[in-house]
């Protein structure tokens, strides 16, 4: 009983305490869960260098519920204050929503982005016009590390998307665009050979290009697929000849590769079909049955 009686009068004095000192108690509160969140964060850091894991998600998370949970000690502590305050400004309640409709509007957007979880910290994704990886999102916006939509790669700007975009803008998940992508160029050549008998050998070298990679690119192709539930993925590069509108031939290439290879394969693709096209162009004007391309 003698241990019930003291844990009971020490909790009466730390509430009469926090009652009289607020202010020095709020101040404490805030130091104290400061504190606690940096060291928590410094760990989980230290923890994801040393096992190579990418932790920046839950740290994300750990930061902004940390804030949650002091957010909501401090509105307990100072419910009275707080409660009179709200009583004293109902009359101006309309004139402050209208002046915070856009902060409304992001807070219901990271409530959005809880509910639904389009995508994650760490993911790429298009918000309307950006491309970017997401680094960090918060109650007010999300700040995407810029890449590249037509290359795949980091340019080194920081883009911060109000949260109220969410609700009112497509969001694209790309992640399965990070390591693989689906790349397409195209070649245009005159027409003065059949560009069908340099087909089979010009697909032999293509693929010959992609085959250090096929492996891995096959178990990547089927896990997309069965996160996607559709197939639509070829290893094996996709080649089609089509006619432009000036009669010229035009050589559509299509790869499923590594992102950070895409634009060395395509040079080495691009120099195979062309030197298979000269070839063929010095052949016939050797028979005799092409003039010479430069007189």
């Amino acid at each position: 009983m003698a241990i019930n009686e003291f844990i009971d009068k020490s909790w009466v004095i730390l509430l009469h305490y926090t009652q009289s000192y607020k202010l020095l108690t709020s101040i404490a509160l805030i130091i104290v869960f400061l504190a606690g969140k940096r060291v928590v964060i410094k760990l989980l850091r230290r923890q994801g260098k040393k096992h190579g894991d990418d932790r920046r998600h839950s740290i994300n998370t750990i930061d902004q519920l940390g804030n949650a949970v002091l957010l909501a000690l401090l509105l307990m502590l100072w419910a009275a204050e707080v409660q009179n305050l709200a009583l004293s400004i109902a009359a101006f309640m309309v004139a402050i929503v209208f002046a915070t409709r856009e902060m409304i509007q992001c807070f219901l957007g990271f409530i959005y982005y809880m509910t639904t979880r389009p995508f994650r910290v760490g993911d790429w994704v298009q918000l309307g016009e950006h491309v970017g990886e997401v680094v960090e999102m918060d109650w007010a916006k999300t700040t995407l590390l810029e890449v590249d939509a037509e290359h795949y790669g980091y340019t080194g700007k920081h883009v911060y998307v109000p949260n109220n975009q969410l609700m009112i803008q497509v969001v694209k998940n790309l992640n399965f665009l990070r390591r693989y992508r689906l790349h397409e160029f195209q070649v245009t050549v005159e027409p003065l050979v059949n560009p069908y008998s340099l087909l089979p050998e010009f697909r032999e070298l293509a693929n010959h290009h992609c085959d250090h990679f096929r492996d891995v690119a096959e178990r990547y192709k089927s896990w997309i697929e069965r996160n996607l539930d559709a197939e639509f993925i070829s290893i094996n590069p996709v080649i089609d000849i089509e006619t432009n509108e000036l009669a010229k031939f035009v050589v559509k290439i299509g790869l499923f590769c590594p992102s950070d290879e895409s634009l060395y394969l395509e040079e080495k693709i691009r120099s195979d079909w062309l030197t298979l096209w000269f070839e063929a162009v010095q052949r016939q004007q050797m028979k005799g049955t092409l003039a010479p391309l430069v007189s």
